[in-house]
């Protein structure tokens, strides 16, 4: 079971990042774990990001600098696959065409108008959020937070959770096809993984409200509705979820627990 679990977790890291990884061969025993350990991806991009917290005190850095570094490192280090997805849904989305031709744009590997509009909405708003987080971080409102350095434990703790309600999605909501990265994960994904998925949520949910309960319970309600807005999207749009689909939702549920930390400041504030 040790041996499968790091091959998952090897998977997942070359899948879902850019960090070099050793070779594994490409089957579904090895993807028995592979989903559950996205969030472990989320984690190294958390670290990345506390890093970055560290140095731009050190170096005294302006609240500009930082959001930049906040903003581009998740990118880097994923890779871009999830913004990738956000990309091909919100192009597939905006033909407004029938769900077989959707499915098509989904697939096609070039960039649409709006897939080009869309996510230039999308990265504003993230570093304007971004540097909203880093006044955040760097003097904390909460008194509690801020004696614990619980704010950029909150911003630590986004890239985790966002990725593993984009794998609970991807696993357990209804799939749009027969063909695709997503159905190769699901087939070879245990039985078991939603409800690890699950636990994972609820656990950096339950850190998350230990560290500041009204972020805890925002984050919560931006998962929530992120995630059952974007499977009633995808039902009705696409049939069901896709790899791309999945993307979108952790892309988006990212921005939205962003937002979260921000807002739950600014009503403590």
């Amino acid at each position: 079971m040790m041996k499968t679990l790091l091959r998952s977790i090897d998977m997942a890291f070359s899948m879902f990042s850019v960090i070099p990884m050793p070779i594994v061969e490409w089957k579904q025993e090895n993807m028995k774990y592979m989903l559950c350990s996205l969030p472990l991806v989320g984690a190294v991009i958390g670290g990345c990001l506390y890093l970055w917290y560290l140095i731009s005190g050190v170096l005294g850095f302006s609240q500009l600098l930082t959001a930049a570094g906040y903003t581009l490192i998740p990118v880097a280090i994923s890779g871009g696959i999830h913004l990738d997805g956000f990309c091909d849904t919100v192009d597939a989305v905006s033909s407004h065409a029938s769900p077989e031709r959707k499915r098509e744009i989904l697939k096609d590997s070039h960039a649409g108008a709006f897939a080009i509009i869309w996510l230039c909405f999308y990265m504003i708003a993230y570093f304007a959020l971004a540097g909203e987080a880093a006044g955040i971080v760097a003097g904390g409102t909460s008194e509690k937070a801020g004696s614990m350095g619980g704010n950029v434990i909150l911003l630590v703790l986004i890239p985790m959770l966002s990725r593993a309600a984009g794998a609970f999605a991807g696993t357990a909501f209804p799939s749009s096809g027969k063909e695709g990265l997503l159905k190769s994960f699901r087939d070879g994904a245990s039985k078991k993984a939603a409800v690890i998925l699950i636990i994972w949520c609820v656990l950096l949910l339950v850190a998350m409200a230990f560290i500041s309960p009204l972020c805890g319970a925002l984050s919560a309600a931006a998962v929530v509705i992120c995630a059952f807005s974007v499977r009633r999207m995808a039902l009705r749009e696409f049939g069901g979820m896709s790899g791309d689909i999945a993307g979108f939702l952790i892309s988006v549920t990212e921005l939205a627990l962003l937002a979260a930390l921000v807002l739950s400041e600014k009503l403590i504030a």
